[in-house]
């Protein structure tokens, strides 16, 4: 056991540079490469592809894995290549392939070349492929994306259902089946399909740490808000969910006029266009995709930044695959969900049409979203309390990753009108829907309420003391606590439960979450995750970025298939001018320095001579004298005219002590260019009038200047332009 434990560790530094196994990585290998039958429930981003990929390496003979979309094999087979100087060792095997690519497949399994074979489960049924595979060595079989087996998951395909029997002719080869479904009768379900009982079953926690949630109120102005969301993660990859193919091409549109390099994706584009626009994201042409979600299952891209959702969706198990898509290389990933209850109405009103079996599922699986949307307690905690899961708050990692968390919501005691509400729902004899409801208690006639003479009840306009918005609010909360039920077979009419009775014969503290305005600074707040933190070097690391671009495009491969970011940013910290430095590299194995390494060292060396950077053991700094890393951090993203908010959060600073960084650097003889910033907050005639104000001063005090104005600029406006007329006129 022991030297197989050294193996295994030596073979994970070999192939893909890392020094450790994440989460029950090595349990699920160990148990495969003992030939055993295994099933893997794993989150996205989880790590579940090195499962069988580290296997497929170590052991003899070819690993054939079962993938659901081309797309998603494309992109595995370029990243094990990138781990070998044989491009024989993974290949694909289906219809995208013609006869001479075929040949080409057979010939390297049949060498001993082919460690993985990836084939579309439709590949496997056909005969002339099972004969030929029938007759090499077959290390195992993998299912991945195995939920797709189901008719239960979200994803069901039907060809996934005869796997078991063209696995059966292969011979008696170990399974192993991969899914991130925590369902547990999807689950259930695979094993039985697969016919594996007897499977060692690894569940890991759904709990994605790295991961910042966050529900905003949809309103009016979601557009604009996006974009400034957007620029404010400048140079980051993110995907932005829409529910309809309508809306994917108008924010798509609204972006790229914004000067947000974005293309839409969705199911009524050709397969070409799908394809060229899923390839632009990944090569890291365009930032942003704006998709349905129709996206997603083919992309397997790890530094996604944050991942938006412009309508609420179907479900919380959809809500958790697509936001799981952001930070799978365990950098940030912000998770935005715009909530309004007219998308909620929409989609019940989709589903008012269908079979009432599958209206029940449908509109339970709604209300979980609305109860998560609404709830005030900890957003991660609901998430996983939903997929079976508990989650300390206090103590759980990622705690004070969601919105709730860092801005409480102000919860009001509201027993005396959850009793009101309850009372009338009970004497209006469960003839309404929510807004009649509502309507009822703020005292409000429309024609349904006139036409059942509600209006002249004593109870009409008994709740007149507060707003519809605060009746509105108070109803949804209280059918997520079920007092209250929604008739789904009538759509949408408001009946009360036994429990809601209860409650008016002994009503009991109901405290109710007030709708939480999100402020500006809150907004703008912006979740970084302590493994993408620390650059010691910011301007190296655009210098690596760049090259990584330069190389990938040549090899016509996505940018991450050569380094993944926190192999960059572990270089802008090390900065290793050799190929024994790289391979100490995070994330930077044997056959990853051989492969891209030089030129990366290259680079890393001329950088660090021509700009004198010391390179202690623990930690590296720059040797310029009075210039500060801060200083440096500031110069650089100045010159990159990122925004101030971001440059002073980047370093922990508050906006006045990065004012003064400022003033240090443009007093001590350096310009700064500041233009960008101050023609956001000030016109071409203000900017003018307070620079010859400075100009004729004979002081550069800004109290002087407060005075001078009378009020007229706040004390930031003045001090930006000192800046810009110091760094002009001075320098």
């Amino acid at each position: 056991m022991k030297s197989t434990e050294i193996d295994i560790h030596k073979e994970l530094k070999k192939y893909f540079g890392f020094n450790q196994f994440k989460g029950l990585q090595e349990k699920v290998i160990r148990s495969l490469i003992s030939g055993k039958n295994s099933f893997v429930i794993m989150p996205t981003g989880g790590g579940k592809s090195l499962c069988y990929q580290l296997p497929a390496l170590m052991n003899e003979g070819t690993a054939i894995i079962v993938s659901p979309l081309i797309a998603l094999m494309k992109n595995q087979v370029d990243a094990i290549r990138s781990l070998s100087s044989e491009n024989g060792i993974a290949h694909v095997l289906n219809s995208s392939l013609n006869k001479t690519e075929i040949n080409q497949v057979k010939k390297d399994i049949t060498s001993g070349l082919t460690k993985l074979l990836y084939v579309a489960p439709e590949s496997l049924a056909k005969d002339e492929y099972i004969k030929f595979l029938k007759n090499i060595n077959i290390s195992f079989v993998a299912i991945d994306e195995a939920h797709c087996i189901s008719e239960w998951g979200h994803d069901f395909r039907p060809e996934y259902r005869n796997l078991k029997n063209s696995i059966k002719l292969l011979g008696n080869v170990p399974v192993i089946g991969l899914t991130a479904t925590a369902t547990p009768k999807v689950q259930e379900d695979i094993l039985k399909n697969l016919e594996m009982a007897d499977a060692n079953t690894f569940k890991a926690s759904f709990n994605r740490p790295n991961l910042y949630y966050e529900v905003r109120t949809k309103t009016k102005n979601i557009e604009s808000d996006i974009i400034r969301f957007i620029k404010q993660h400048k140079g980051k990859s993110g995907i932005i969910y829409c529910l309809s193919r309508k809306k994917v091409e108008a924010i798509a549109q609204v972006l790229q006029v914004n000067g947000i390099s974005a293309v839409p994706y969705h199911a009524g584009l050709d397969a070409k266009t799908r394809a060229k626009h899923q390839d632009m994201f990944l090569m890291e042409d365009v930032e942003v995709v704006v998709a349905t979600i129709a996206f997603g299952m083919g992309i397997d891209k790890p530094d996604v930044r944050f991942v938006i959702h412009h309508d609420i969706p179907k479900s919380l198990e959809s809500y958790y695959q697509e936001t799981g898509r952001g930070g799978r290389d365990g950098g940030e990933g912000h998770c935005l969900a715009y909530y309004s209850y007219k998308d909620v109405e929409k989609l019940e009103k989709f589903l008012s049409g269908k079979p009432v079996a599958e209206q029940e599922i449908g509109f339970a699986l709604l209300q979980e979203v609305v109860a998560y949307a609404e709830t005030s307690m900890s957003r991660r905690k609901f998430l996983l309390h939903y997929f079976g899961e508990e989650f300390d708050s206090e103590t759980g990692e990622g705690g004070d990753m969601d919105d709730n968390v860092r801005n409480p919501k102000t919860k009001v005691e509201a027993m005396n009108q959850v009793v009101k509400l309850l009372e009338i729902v009970r004497d209006t004899k469960h003839l309404y829907k929510s807004k009649e409801v509502v309507y009822t208690l703020t005292g409000k006639v429309n024609a349904m309420i006139k036409a059942h003479k509600t209006d002249s009840q004593s109870f009409f306009g008994s709740g007149a003391a507060f707003e519809e918005r605060y009746w509105m609010a108070l109803l949804r909360q209280v059918l997520v606590y079920g007092l209250l039920s929604k008739d789904i077979e009538t759509y949408g009419i408001i009946k009360i439960t036994d429990k809601g009775l209860d409650f008016i014969k002994n009503p009991i503290s109901f405290m109710m979450s007030e709708d939480h305005e999100y402020n500006e600074s809150e907004d703008e707040a912006i979740v970084t995750a302590a493994k993408s933190s620390g650059i010691a070097d910011e301007a190296l690391m655009l210098v690596l970025r760049d090259l990584r671009k330069k190389v990938a495009k040549k090899l016509g491969v996505p940018p991450f298939v050569v380094f993944q970011d926190p192999s960059l940013e572990d270089m802008s910290l090390k900065y290793p001018i050799t190929m024994d430095e790289m391979g100490n590299i995070h994330g930077v194995g044997e056959g990853k320095a051989k492969k891209y390494g030089k030129e990366f060292v290259d680079i890393i060396r001329t950088y660090v001579e021509e700009n004198d950077i010391l390179r202690p053991d623990d930690l590296v700094v720059k040797s310029t004298g009075a210039n500060s890393i801060n200083k440096l951090y500031i110069i650089q993203n100045i010159d990159r005219k990122l925004n101030l908010d971001d440059i002073a959060r980047g370093k922990g600073l508050n906006m006045d002590a990065l004012i003064k960084e400022m003033e240090q650097i443009v007093y001590s003889g350096t310009k700064l260019n500041i233009k960008y910033w101050i023609d956001e907050i000030l016109d071409d005639d203000q900017q003018e009038e307070i620079h010859d104000y400075f100009m004729e001063s004979e002081s550069d005090s800004i109290e002087d200047a407060l005075k001078e104005f009378d009020g007229e600029y706040d004390i930031n406006e003045l001090r930006f332009m000192r800046i810009k007329f110091i760094s002009e006129v001075a320098n």
